[in-house]
């Protein structure tokens, strides 16, 4: 059986993140998902720090976002990630939602990659350490 690969976080966006438009400033959701893409990761003990530890880093080389509809002050919001691939690439996706109505107010995604802190190199294949915490094999 695969274990659970993802985890949910809530937040309120403070005011310093509002725009003129009195919503959420667009950029500001990138921010968003590394709160919930490190909550993830700390969930299997697999966080930035843990990752260096370990003698890679994951960069994130793709990321994605839709914006469905605004997320504005004063309100809760839920954001789902879910790791999605773990073969040859970290791939988590996401879904924000206005925690009182369950609307959806954006998706998204990103990807990383292993690189070596030895060599510098990308690796193409996922190490197995990440396999290993996740408690996942190669598919």
């Amino acid at each position: 059986m695969r274990p659970d690969l993802s985890h949910e976080i809530e937040l309120s966006p403070p005011f310093h993140d509002i725009d003129l438009m009195e919503v959420v400033w667009h950029g500001h959701y990138v921010k968003y998902l590394e709160l919930a893409r490190c909550a993830l990761l700390a969930k299997f003990d697999y966080d930035y720090p843990q990752m260096l530890a370990s003698g890679f880093a994951w960069p994130v080389v793709d990321m994605r976002l839709k914006y469905v509809q605004p997320a504005l002050y004063g309100k809760t919001l839920k954001i789902r990630a879910e790791i999605t691939e773990w073969e040859n690439r970290l791939r988590i996706d996401y879904v924000i939602r206005d925690a009182s109505t369950g609307r959806k107010v954006n998706q998204a995604h990103t990807v990383q990659v292993a690189v070596s802190m030895a060599t510098k190199e990308l690796q193409y294949i996922c190490p197995p350490v990440l396999w290993q915490r996740l408690g996942v094999k190669p598919e």
